[in-house]
Formats: C-alpha cells, sequence, structure tokens
C-alpha cells in the first residue's frame, strides 16, 4: 500500500532512467517520451550539459537566501531580460507561484499608483493557471475549484473567444487580462495573434495590464522563445516556469520597468526561489534554447510533425476531428474520449497526455530528432488503424 495521497491518478508504470527523447521503465521497456514531464524536461532527459552543471554548482553552493546577493540569478535574469521584452525578474520555485506572483504585481502596481481599487483580473473561463487558491479561481473552472470555497474574489471570465463579452466585462475595477497564449490544459487552443494586437490595444485603451501566460507555451515550446513574440505585442506581465529548468524546479516572473515600480523590498518572497543550484541549471537551459539556429530547427521540426498529422487526420476523420497548437505544443483532438487512444499509444511505447475537449496532447523535448516524431507519427497512425 502506498502512503501517497491519492490526488493524482498514476499509471501503473515507472521508470528507472531516462536518455533524451526516451524513458525506460523499471521493467525494461523503453518508451518515446512526449510528454517531456508536462512541458518541463525541455531538453530530454539527463542532458550532458545540465548534469556537468548541476554537478559543478552542487559542489559549490545550493542555497543561501535572497537576504544575500546570487551572482548564478543576476546573469540568468540578465539573459532573460536582453531576450525578451522585460527590464526586472523575479523568481519563483513553479508555475503556480509565478502566476499568483503576477496577480500580485498587477494589484501593487495600481496600488502604489493610488488606484487600490482597480484590483480585479480578467481572465478566459476554464483556463489553467496552476492549483494554488487564487489560481483555480482565476480559472473559473467549476470542477478546479469544488470543494475549495470560500470564494477567492478578485476574478471575472469571459468565454475563449468571445470578444464582446470581453469588453462588457472590463469595469472601472479591472486591473489586467491574463490569459494564456496557448491555452494547454484548456485543449491546445492558440490566441490567433491578431486577437493579441487587439488585447494590447484595448488595454492600453482602458488603462489595464496586460498579462500573458507563457508557463507551459514560453521558452521555445512554440518555436519562438515566448509563443506572443510573432505578433509583435508587448505585455506588461509574463509568468513562466517548466522548460525554463530543463525538469529543474524554476519558474520566474518577467515584468516590465513600469509595472515593477510596485514591488518595492518586503512585498514578496520565495524561501528557495532562485537558488544558486537552480539558477545555473537556468542559465544552461538559456544557452541552448535562446539559440536562433536552436529555435529554428523546432520550427522546422513542428512543420514536419503538423503536416504528417493533418495527413493522417485527412486518413482517419472518423477518429480524429482536427490538430491543433504550435511549435512542439501539439494537440490531437478526436471525435470522441480520448483514454482508449492514449492507452493504445501507450501500449505501442508512445507517452503522450489528454488535456480538455478529447485532445491528445503531444509535448516532445525541443531537441527531438526527425527520427523520432517519425517513429512516433507510425506509432499514431497505427493506432488510427486498430480504432477505425
Amino acid at each position: 500500500m502506498s502512503n501517497l495521497a491519492k490526488n493524482y491518478n498514476r499509471k501503473k508504470i515507472s521508470f528507472s532512467y531516462g536518455k533524451g527523447s526516451y524513458l525506460y521503465s523499471t521493467d525494461g521497456k523503453k518508451y518515446l517520451d512526449f510528454v517531456s514531464g508536462i512541458a518541463v524536461n525541455s531538453l530530454g532527459h539527463a542532458h550532458p550539459k545540465l548534469v556537468k552543471t548541476i554537478n559543478k554548482q552542487s559542489k559549490k553552493l545550493w542555497h543561501v537566501s535572497n537576504a544575500f546577493q546570487i551572482p548564478e540569478g543576476e546573469r540568468l535574469a540578465k539573459k532573460l531580460c536582453k531576450n525578451t521584452f522585460a527590464d526586472f525578474v523575479m523568481f519563483q520555485n513553479s508555475g503556480a507561484e509565478a502566476t499568483e506572483a503576477a496577480i500580485k504585481i498587477a494589484r501593487r502596481y495600481f496600488f502604489s499608483i493610488g488606484k487600490p481599487n482597480k484590483n480585479r483580473i480578467l481572465c478566459v473561463k476554464n483556463s489553467f493557471h496552476g492549483r494554488t487558491l487564487a489560481a483555480i479561481f482565476a480559472s473559473g473552472s467549476k470542477k478546479m475549484i469544488e470543494g475549495f470555497g470560500p470564494k477567492v474574489n478578485g476574478f471575472d471570465h469571459f468565454d475563449f473567444g468571445n470578444h464582446e463579452l470581453l469588453k462588457k466585462k472590463i469595469t472601472k475595477n479591472t486591473a489586467a487580462i491574463m490569459v494564456e497564449t496557448i491555452m494547454g490544459e484548456g485543449g491546445i487552443k492558440v490566441i490567433p495573434d491578431w486577437c493579441l494586437r487587439e488585447l494590447r490595444k484595448l488595454c492600453d485603451k482602458k488603462n489595464i495590464l496586460l498579462i500573458l501566460d507563457e508557463v507551459q507555451c514560453g521558452i521555445g515550446r512554440s518555436g519562438d522563445f515566448f509563443a506572443f513574440e510573432k505578433s509583435k505585442v508587448k505585455p506588461d506581465i509574463v509568468p513562466i516556469a517548466k522548460g525554463i529548468g530543463g525538469g529543474f524546479p524554476i519558474g520566474a516572473v518577467l515584468m516590465n520597468k513600469k509595472v515593477a515600480t510596485g514591488m518595492v523590498p518586503g512585498t514578496h518572497g520565495s524561501t528557495f526561489g532562485g537558488n544558486p543550484l537552480a539558477m545555473s541549471v537556468g542559465n544552461a537551459v538559456m544557452d541552448i534554447v535562446s539559440n536562433k539556429k536552436f529555435l529554428k530547427n523546432v520550427k522546422n521540426l513542428s512543420k514536419h510533425f503538423i503536416s504528417n498529422l493533418n495527413n493522417i487526420k485527412d486518413k482517419y476523420p472518423k477518429i480524429i476531428k482536427q490538430i491543433r497548437g504550435k511549435g512542439l505544443l501539439i494537440g490531437i483532438q478526436l471525435q470522441k474520449d480520448q483514454t482508449l487512444f492514449i492507452k493504445k499509444l501507450m501500449d505501442n511505447k508512445l507517452l503522450t497526455i489528454r488535456a480538455a475537449e478529447n485532445v491528445v496532447r503531444i509535448l516532445p523535448p525541443l531537441n527531438v530528432k526527425k527520427v523520432e516524431i517519425n517513429q512516433a507519427l507510425k506509432i499514431i497512425k497505427k493506432v488510427c488503424e486498430e480504432l477505425k
């Protein structure tokens, strides 16, 4: 009997080690890992540079507290700001913490300029921003908030794609609009570039902030460093996590100079956030993922993958309804519940994970090889043939 709490419905499989895009189970089987720890293992398993970095740093310093300067964190913050819209970075440990901090930054900014009543955040209904109390009420999902009352106030919601409702929901108390640039858990739904541009214009017109949650879709996952980059939009606040640590727990909030003015000493803290060990790994990941050639390869692999998935969809229209996504954040929307499909993929040694709207979520490492994508395509086609 396991002493672990039952808050996860775990599959009856465990792994002894991983290498690159593969995981090796404790019973000796080899699996193609297209879950990547849910977009976390951005460089696959046991990447030589990350292993070397952790070994080297572990012999020097693990943790010292943010009461002191941390040079490794200074370097990572500088790299992030150099490659993005941001002027300042605040390090956390996870995506949920980064989202919470983003909410605090938005509210604190308006408080600092004498507008404390501008404190409500407008979000997409059934989005996903983490599992903390504030984050689940920000998501607006009945399933997620069930049993966790009383309600955490301060959030309003609109339906994905309903621009008229979005405009109607903005009031004199609205501080920010917070959306996932690509909805992950919500079914791999991409916010179009034109829509991001309109959101920016609307925020400017209404004097509110734009928060783009890139916890899952950021750090090269879309083929650009951030999924919003192609739109040429500059958000005010962006929470990140997952891929920036390559498997090591790192979260962060990126922000422009304007909103950063509200975050004075004592307004926020994190015991473990920004520790030397995490920051060293983040620097190593950043050196690889921010490279233009690396990102171009992600786009090329994505084009090959999505094109071939659409060919499979066209051959099996009664099985596959739609191919969604961008970069290597891909969703196969099925005509019916995805449970059996995911099981059959796993039986054929391909690991994937579910998302809303009957979507099978596919998240290979960003350095996946073309031959591995072809292997996955072969398995997906085989499963479609079995279920037709």
